[in-house]
């Protein structure tokens, strides 16, 4: 097959040791017995003293508290089960297994990267074929190099030899195939799904060769190749749906699952065959908190070396000696999802730009975000394809009454606007655990009623997403602009929950995915922004920065790193964190 070479790496020193899931170290030249050996030395301490009592007695040694002995027997045995498994036990860290680093966050009932589309943690866990490198550029990653033929729009990768499972299993072409198929599958309904709908056929060329042949170009493809991989060997023949796999993962990845205790913590511990090298850090606890205020607590009494906090909560840390303070860019935009099939906008569709401009988006920036993001006017604004001539829709409160009133709305007497026995407004609704977007719609709420467009901000635990009016969204991605466009702005994307449809647009973004050529991609974003922007499925408002403190002890942390959705992009170099 004739083909162009695209990318190729070299591999990186072999690791001495491997660490296991099962929580054993095995040394690589003596692999079997050293296993045999970790299993038979755990043992079961709550029969230790009915086993050891009798000695202790013989020998007289009693105390006040106990036995002496049987406390320093039992310390003993502590010490040498972490040893062991090389994990963290408790709060603190051993100090002889280096540093240990906490992350307070919200709860997570599973890691699945199989349907979770923006899957914080699992960036610790799983790896991709690609990754995003220092300066923001596609390479490989689990593969070692790749090969693309234009002529039959067929890519082959060759996978990396020193790669294994957290279980010890070699990385196999047989789990790239095994995870693309369960993508693909309806029953799984993964949000990645439309990344691989081109996918025609994947071939098992050897252990450590896949080839993947598309039925038509996709210039996103190797972005999309990112994607966590799943091993086969644990996973295939099992219902994807109901399996217990996301809650103790086994993954590739910088870090491994040692435990999980539902509504406490995470406990992850370096992965000593790291294919990029095993992390500097040691442990990595991600301890579950409530909300926002107890995540900045748990920074502020020293219980967690890193959060992700919301502007308001994170003000106290700013300028702090003891901590870092990081707002980092993203392309994670706010704005306001219009239900093009509820009935209120069936009937009041063209009062749209009146909402917009009754916007003022650099104050929603500060009041919101204390300064902390941009005012939005397009889905592409922090990226290279950013049309920067499609309508602004700056404030401006005059034209948003112009535009009410020519559309036949009259003021009544409480400041609001009506329209054929109907008043002018909406039900906004935010997510109850979306911090920031609660902040950003209720600013904007009180703008669109100061305006005489009575909007209401309403956050319930659980999103209707046929029968809201409105809501308060965060969508955006760092990697290829077809990562968000297409899924989200297509009649039949998997993410449009507007469920807004153009037959334009459609034809803009498969053109756009079809075609590889910059000058042309960007002609054809840029026809796709100026259509959406005059249609206002979605009302922009901000970009939203997303600040990270971290103790004065982190380091290795990039700060001027574009981030997507989620804070996605963060932890791309974590194997090189240090905690001191």
């Amino acid at each position: 097959m004739k083909s162009v070479r695209l990318v190729q790496i070299f591999c990186p020193v072999k690791e001495t040791n491997r660490t296991h899931s099962k929580g054993y170290v095995e040394d690589l030249s003596t692999q079997r017995g050293r296993k045999r050996c970790a299993k038979m030395a755990v043992l079961n301490l709550s029969v230790l003293p009915k086993i050891a009592a009798p000695i202790w007695r013989k020998r007289g040694m009693r105390s006040k508290g106990g036995c002496v002995m049987k406390k320093l027997l039992l310390w003993c045995m502590a010490v040498i089960l972490l040893a062991l498994t090389g994990g963290c036990v408790g709060e603190r860290a051993d100090e002889a297994h280096g540093a240990r680093l906490v992350y307070a966050t919200k709860d997570y009932e599973e890691i699945d990267v199989l349907v979770d589309e923006y899957s914080e943690i699992g960036q610790l866990l799983f790896d991709g074929l690609m990754r995003r490198d220092e300066n923001n550029d596609i390479v490989p990653a689990l593969a070692e190099s790749v090969e693309y033929d234009p002529a039959t729009d067929t890519y082959v990768f060759h996978l990396r030899k020193d790669v294994h499972w957290h279980d010890g299993k070699p990385l196999r072409a047989a789990d790239v195939k095994f995870t693309i198929e369960a993508i693909r599958d309806p029953r799984i309904h993964s949000l990645h799904a439309p990344n691989f709908e081109d996918v025609s056929e994947i071939t098992e060329v050897d252990d450590q060769t896949v080839r993947i042949r598309l039925s038509a170009p996709n210039a996103a493809f190797l972005d999309y190749m990112m994607q966590p991989i799943l091993p086969a060997h644990l996973l295939a023949g099992q219902d994807l749906t109901t399996t217990g796999f996301f809650r103790n993962p086994v993954g590739t990845g910088p870090f491994r699952m040692e435990r999980w205790e539902a509504g406490k913590e995470i406990v992850l511990v370096k992965n000593e065959d790291y294919y990029r090298g095993a992390p500097k850090i040691d442990c990595f606890v991600v301890k579950i908190v409530a909300d926002d205020a107890a995540e900045a607590k748990a920074l502020a009494d020293g219980t967690a070396d890193l959060a992700r906090l919301a502007p308001q909560t994170a003000v106290p840390f700013e300028g702090k000696e003891r901590n870092r303070y990081y707002a980092m860019k993203s392309s994670n935009y706010g704005s306001i999802l219009i239900n093009w099939t509820h009935p209120y906008w069936q009937r009041n569709r063209d009062l749209l730009p009146a909402i917009a401009y009754a916007i003022d988006r650099a104050a929603v920036v500060n009041e919101a975000l204390r300064g902390h993001g941009m005012p939005a006017y397009g889905p592409l604004q922090r990226s290279s394809y950013d049309n920067p001539n499609v309508p602004h829709y700056d404030y401006d409160p005059a034209k948003a009454r112009t535009i009410l009133e020519a559309a036949g709305c009259t003021k009544g007497s409480d400041g609001y606007y009506m329209r054929g026995g109907e008043e002018v407004g909406f039900v906004l609704t935010v997510k109850n655990d979306k911090h920031s977007r609660i902040d950003i719609a209720n600013v904007v709420a009180a703008q669109l009623c100061a305006v005489g467009i009575h909007c209401t901000v309403e956050t319930p635990a659980q999103v209707d997403w046929d029968g809201q009016m409105a809501y308060l969204s965060g969508v955006g991605n760092e990697i290829d602009p077809d990562a968000h466009t297409y899924k989200v702005y297509s009649t039949n994307g998997r993410g449009n929950d507007s469920h807004y449809s153009n037959p334009r647009v459609d034809e803009y973004l498969l053109a756009a995915r079809r075609t590889t050529d910059s000058a042309e991609r960007m002609r054809l974003y840029g026809l796709f922004q100026e259509e959406v922007t005059k249609d206002l499925p979605y009302i922009y408002i901000c970009y939203i920065d997303f600040i990270y403190v971290t103790s004065a002890r982190v380091h290795g942390i990039t700060p001027d790193r574009l981030l997507g959705y989620r804070g996605i992009g963060f932890f791309w170099n974590v194997n090189e964190w240090t905690v001191d």
